[in-house]
């Protein structure tokens, strides 16, 4: 499959060399593109904020830009099958001040899915994304799990309370790397994921 990735908003330190965002940079490295940065990060706020608090405390010229993402969002869908779009923040994270990723996700006529940790609290989070997810009409296609702390919440029943409680099917989870492998995690998706729920 032959796909493209698109971080929208992103924010904090900019790289010396690549893209401006380690996180864009990681993305576009996984994914093996070298689409313009400004296709597949349109916008990018040198304070680590939301796109509201940035553009506000930062003394940034240029404006939060919803229309200039969607415009690239479908520049981006002719070039590739699909597209991996990821988030910022949490689903509430402020783009302006009475625009959420909620509104972005929609405007972009997405399904999601809800990448989580497992640390203490994770279920209080995770419910409540998956509460607002419904409440703003949008699809929650699965969870993954991302094992960041060994000493966090047991995977299996962090598994199970989410399910039980949400309703939403956990795809699977990434257990602790020490450092980042992207052909690690790709061999944990494919050996370890339940994929077929994404159909």
């Amino acid at each position: 499959i032959d796909v493209g990735v698109m971080k929208p908003f992103a924010a904090g330190t900019a790289q010396e060399t690549g893209y401006k965002s380690e996180d864009v940079q990681i993305l576009a490295n996984a994914a093996k593109v070298n689409d313009p940065e400004d296709l597949i990060n349109p916008q990018f706020f040198p304070i680590p904020a939301s796109p509201y608090t940035a553009m506000k405390i930062a003394n940034i010229l240029e404006k939060v830009n919803v229309d200039l993402v969607l415009q690239n969002f479908k520049k981006l869908s002719k070039l590739h099958e699909c597209i991996l779009v990821e988030g910022m923040g949490g689903i509430m994270t402020p783009i302006l001040k009475n625009y959420f990723i909620t509104n972005l996700i929609n405007d972009l006529n997405l399904e999601t899915i809800l990448v989580t940790r497992n640390r203490i609290g994770t279920l209080n989070h995770t419910i409540m994304t998956c509460q607002m997810a419904k409440k703003s009409g949008i699809r929650i296609k699965g969870i993954i799990i991302n094992e960041i702390d060994l000493d966090g919440y047991a995977v299996d029943v962090l598994k199970d309370d989410l399910e039980d409680i949400t309703g939403v099917s956990v795809l699977g989870h990434i257990p602790f790397f020490n450092s980042l492998d992207v052909d690690q995690i790709a061999k944990v998706f494919e050996t370890k994921f339940d994929l077929k729920i994404l159909n």
